[in-house]
């Protein structure tokens, strides 16, 4: 499940558009822009937006409405089997539940900024609501909140044993996509997180990546008819011994799993993992898939405010697999 397509041209098409339109306001655009992003308390702007809300659709009559459905790309049924869908969704969710991932039913919506705060995703990827909210585009960022409330409230108090969380939930993503096979402005995906505390020596970082490569692997076999997977790890920042990261986790696979593929591959140009990232690559029916990612992330760190949290996040896209 790629994290970081569309981005730069869709950020200079919104900068230009908003240039546009507070020229057309006129001289009190930057003003009003100012107001409704700083000046007026979460309650306020929320009282504000509802009503601008409630009078565009009490604006609009049905046959608007129908021709607003023919036009919106995030409004359209996806072209997948839902019986399908759901089958596979439930498939991995029990085999996530036999390895001790606790399955999660999430919202359809997370606080505004999920995304954009901890991961700096740009907030322009994100569908924003009102009331503080914004349509889910990334489930591990939810389940990081959903995590690290439970430390800071008490009910994991300091998590001495990793937290291992699953889930499914189908996606909205804003960028343009390319009119391609696999590009989908909403999809369904599996998920799946573990976040523990620094042990020392790699210890959680080796045994999570392991997990989480063992899950794909069980997953992969039993519900694709022995499909075999292959593991690419590529290098990130944000540890002072990257190399040393890497060299530990993949001799850590290679004494678990003496028959798993590992390949060290050159990192990407993106800044979205710590450390390390892996793919997961399959062929199923013939064809190559790189069907999903995973890494560490900071995001309970930061929430938390403790340099010892770590956590762990990867997802694959379902939709990909049953097209």
């Amino acid at each position: 499940m790629e994290r970081e397509q569309g981005g730069v041209q869709d950020q200079a098409e919104g900068r230009f558009e908003l240039n546009r339109i507070l020229r057309e306001i006129g001289g009190d655009g930057q003003e009003l822009m100012a107001l409704l992003a700083e000046g007026l308390s979460g309650a306020d702007f929320n009282t504000l937006m509802l009503e601008v809300f409630r009078r565009r659709a009490a604006d609009k009559g049905p046959s608007e409405l129908l021709r607003s459905y023919r036009a919106n790309r995030f409004v359209k049924p996806a072209v997948v089997d839902p019986l399908a869908l759901k089958q596979l969704e439930l498939d991995l969710l029990l085999i996530a539940r036999e390895r001790g991932y606790a399955p999660v039913q999430l919202s359809p919506v997370a606080p505004l900024g999920s995304c954009s705060i901890v991961a700096q995703a740009d907030q322009n990827k994100i569908i924003s609501a009102s009331r503080g909210t914004e349509v889910v585009a990334d489930m591990t960022n939810l389940l990081a909140l959903q995590i690290a409330d439970a430390v800071q409230s008490g009910a994991l108090r300091h998590h001495p044993e990793p937290v291992r969380l699953c889930t499914t939930h189908r996606l909205v993503r804003a960028q343009k996509f390319p009119d391609l096979p696999g590009y989908l402005s909403h999809f369904s995906a599996y998920a799946m997180v573990t976040a523990g505390r620094d042990n020392g020596s790699y210890g959680f970082e080796k045994e999570a990546v392991w997990e989480h490569i063992a899950m794909y692997r069980d997953m992969f076999s039993k519900r694709f008819g022995g499909a075999v997977i292959e593991v690419l790890i590529s290098g990130r920042g944000g540890y002072t011994d990257g190399e040393g990261l890497i060299e530990r986790v993949v001799q850590h696979l290679r004494e678990r799993a003496p028959e798993l593929v590992v390949t060290v591959v050159e990192p990407k140009d993106n800044a979205y993992y710590l450390g390390l990232q892996f793919t997961i690559k399959t062929t199923i029916g013939g064809h190559e898939h790189f069907i999903g990612d995973g890494g560490f992330v900071d995001w309970t760190r930061q929430l938390l405010g403790s340099k010892k949290e770590r956590m762990l996040i990867s997802a694959i896209g379902l939709d990909r697999l049953l097209m």
